[in-house]
């Protein structure tokens, strides 16, 4: 059942069935019970009236019994006349007067009071009088299947036009149940008429059942606008960075073509060399951004060892003439999680290091209590006004250095994101350059 609609009334419908099953039962039982009450009371008040009347011969016995009042309201014709059936015995055995509609048979071999008896296949509910100084046994009762036919037609007649309603009952909450949902499907209609560029609120004013759908409806919204702007933004600065080394390569290739000496064409293809590598790395980083932007589900969690992967990392920079010092400390700070966000990490806070350190400078990685890391470097440093600006994309502090795209620091902050770990950026204690210390949660014994 995918109605939201059917799948309500469905529901409303079934528990109003319920209740009403519930109500005619209880209206049944209590109904039968009080009409047992008081048949049994007339019973009662009929076989002492016949006692109290009778004498001691048979024709003031059978006048006793023609006293008996006629029988309960016939509500369907004839079918509860004469109900009462009356029986005078003597204590010996002998009939002594009987009604015309009383069977043959005695009505109940108890001794006084209540009882219950099963008479030419039929249950009968008896009272009886004994009354010894009249030496006679006075017995009065009516048929039960009377008295259910009369419990059956009473509620009956309370419950059918509460039963010939619900037809219309069911209409009037399949009406009320599609009238409920208006609000829904002005949410719905609402969505389907925005043209696709349209990302605002939906229904600022909505009702409190659907309020979290809108809001989570608004919440993604918002997320989606905030990452198509900065999709947005990507693709300009990625754009604009592209064309600058782009347009120095085809200048390049423009002068070597033109050469008049060797040393000219030699100068020139070495520096186009140069701007394939920049570009080839400003590609590099770009994608590696997109990917760790991109990745939203969870992926494999496994310990790492930090100290064998810098050097790993190491070994492939391509500034030769800076000397880098990793900590022996560091091959037994074991993390878990994704080795490729923590590979992203640490080789761009590397490169960035190397890259900003003066010929002969030094990189140094320390291991900082138990699962922090640093990297000091020799570079000119960075204002302390731009501290908080160097991690965003595409920047590029005012002393900086190198010719680099402003990513890396970009990418070390998503991909330590990814890990739960954060970095901050503080001058170095011990001359020029920056100290990046990097926070990772303590992983779990």
């Amino acid at each position: 059942m995918t109605s939201l609609k059917t799948r309500i009334f469905m529901i409303l419908v079934a528990t109003t069935s319920v209740i009403w099953l519930a109500a005619t039962t209880w209206i049944y039982l209590g109904t039968k019970a009080e009409l047992e009450r008081v048949l049994d009371t007339r019973l009662q008040e009929a076989a002492r009236m016949v006692a109290s009347l009778v004498r001691d011969d048979e024709g003031t016995a059978q006048a006793a019994i023609g006293a008996i009042p006629p029988a309960a309201a016939s509500t369907g014709g004839a079918a509860y006349e004469r109900q009462l059936s009356c029986q005078i015995w003597s204590l010996g055995g002998r009939l002594v007067a009987a009604s015309s509609a009383a069977p043959s048979t005695r009505l109940s071999g108890h001794g006084a009071g209540f009882s219950d008896s099963t008479i030419e296949g039929e249950l009968w509910r008896v009272y009886a009088i004994e009354d010894a100084v009249k030496g006679v046994r006075v017995l009065v009762g009516d048929r039960l299947g009377l008295r259910d036919r009369l419990v059956q037609d009473l509620v009956l007649g309370l419950v059918a036009p509460t039963l010939l309603m619900l037809p219309l009952f069911a209409g009037l909450i399949w009406l009320a149940v599609g009238r409920g949902l208006a609000p829904l499907r002005q949410v719905a209609a609402d969505l389907q008429a925005r043209p696709a560029d349209d990302l605002g609120p939906v229904q600022p004013e909505v009702v409190d059942e659907i309020r979290p759908v809108t809001d989570a409806l608004n919440g993604l919204f918002s997320r989606l606008d905030t990452a198509r702007a900065q999709e947005r933004a990507f693709t300009a600065f990625a754009a604009h960075e592209l064309r600058t080394p782009l347009a120095g390569i085809r200048t390049q290739a423009q002068i070597a073509q033109a050469a008049e000496t060797p040393e000219m064409r030699s100068s020139a293809l070495e520096k186009i060399i140069r701007g394939v590598d920049r570009t080839a790395r400003l590609v590099s980083q770009l994608l590696a951004l997109a990917r760790l932007e991109a990745a939203v589900a969870k992926r494999e969690r496994m310990p790492m060892a930090v100290g064998p992967l810098l050097a790993e990392i190491d070994r492939d920079r391509q500034w030769a003439n800076v000397r880098v010092d990793i900590d022996p400390a560091l091959d037994t700070l074991v993390l878990v999680g994704d080795a490729d966000h923590l590979r992203f990490a640490l080789r761009n806070l590397h490169e960035n290091a190397c890259e900003h350190s003066p010929p002969g400078g030094l990189v140094s990685w320390r291991r900082v209590g138990a699962c922090e890391v640093t990297v000091e470097d020799a570079g000119p440093g960075i204002p302390p006004d731009e501290l908080a600006l160097v991690t965003q994309r595409f920047y590029r502090g005012r002393a900086s250095r190198s010719a680099g795209s402003g990513l890396g620091l970009a990418i070390v902050e998503a991909a330590l994101g990814r890990l739960d770990a954060t970095v901050s950026l503080t001058p170095s204690p011990s001359g020029p350059g920056l100290l990046a210390t990097v926070s990772f949660p303590v992983p779990p014994k």
